[in-house]
């Protein structure tokens, strides 16, 4: 079941990538979770008048306590806060950088269960873990030659503490599903109703940050016509020279105010991969959930498993965005996915 979930998490990724590029991130996120809560309120309501007889037993959500409505409010803070990070270094960096990056996930649940839990790793685990951690400096050295510097960019530090949060989450999933007793069903619901909130004040912020770069764009605009209007221009220019003359002084002027025409890199663009987004996710999630309720299931072999995305992302970075040095890239997700194995096989 984790590998069914890493398939269409890789799928997911391409499509956040899609949604992200050249678009608000904020408002991503934000119609992201409006989609995901028009999925799961109706089902809710409709076991609000059924009752028992609800037909779907594996959507079927528990009744909870105030105390419990809490827990899974903290699920959707701590997942809000990684999805956040994850989606801004996503447009930013290429799909086949910042897939790896997040496929490096269970190195960092490992780490949180010998520091947090008190495990201790084999040495075939140490082994892996050491693989896995040169694997990741050999694709700061490719980032290096697309421009881009693991130890200064920011976007990977935003990958890497997206990542590190979502481990985390990984080790709660654990406690409230097999500890805490929760259906999948239940966290699923509750945890996805609860993001809607959680992403309410950044998607707020930047309408709010919108409006008022428009009003000061409207002013700066009508300063700058006012100001090119007393330009005198020759009188022997015809009418569409004259409109040519026009523009290019309104452009100039307005590049020397530090701004840029047509600029609509903040701007929101709702398109067919931001639908996409919260089904494939909520599919990939019900799968993991379920195998992550077993009780014999453990987090950091079902975290490994689940990694595996990075090699449907990898591919799809190839064939949709025409990423480059995808050769390169594949070795070093080869020796991410070996290590991991590794990982898995110490336990």
């Amino acid at each position: 079941m984790a590998l069914v979930s890493a398939g269409l998490l890789g799928v997911y990724d391409l499509a956040k990538k899609l949604a992200a590029r050249e678009n608000a991130v904020p408002m991503v996120l934000f119609a992201s979770a409006c989609i995901a809560t028009t999925i799961w309120g109706p089902l809710l309501i409709a076991q609000q008048f059924a009752g028992d007889a609800f037909p779907i037993e594996f959507l079927k959500v528990q009744p909870l306590t105030w105390t419990d409505h809490g827990k899974l409010l903290a699920k959707s803070v701590l997942v809000g806060a990684s999805w956040t990070l994850a989606l801004f270094a996503l447009k930013h960096l290429p799909l086949s950088i910042a897939a790896p990056i997040r496929s490096t996930s269970p190195v960092w649940t490992i780490a949180i269960a010998i520091g947090v839990l008190g495990e201790r790793p084999a040495m075939m685990q140490w082994a892996g873990i050491a693989i896995v951690i040169a694997s990741f400096w050999l694709f700061s050295t490719i980032g290096k030659s697309e421009g881009i510097a693991f130890t200064t960019n920011r976007w990977v530090g935003c990958m890497l503490l997206a990542t590190l949060l979502g481990s985390f989450s990984s080790i709660y999933d654990k406690y409230l599903l097999q500890g805490g007793g929760y259906s999948p069903a239940t966290v699923q619901a509750w945890f996805t109703i609860y993001m809607l909130p959680v992403m309410t004040p950044l998607a707020l912020h930047w309408w709010f940050n919108q409006r008022r770069l428009a009003g000061h764009d409207e002013s700066a605009t009508r300063a700058t016509q006012a100001e090119t209007a007393t330009m005198p221009l020759p009188e022997d220019l015809s009418t569409k020279e004259t409109a040519n003359r026009t523009t290019e002084r309104l452009s100039a002027i307005e590049t020397a105010k530090g701004t840029i025409p047509g600029s609509s890199t903040s701007k929101f663009e709702f398109r067919t991969a931001v639908w996409c987004i919260s089904p494939l996710l909520l599919a990939a999630d019900m799968v993991y959930f379920t195998a992550m309720a077993n009780p014999d299931a453990m987090v950091s072999v079902i975290s490994t498993l689940r990694r595996c995305s990075v090699v449907v992302a990898l591919v799809l970075g190839a064939s949709r965005l025409g990423e480059v040095n995808l050769q390169r890239k594949a070795f070093c997700v080869a020796g991410i996915l070996f290590g991991a194995a590794m990982i898995l096989l110490g336990k």
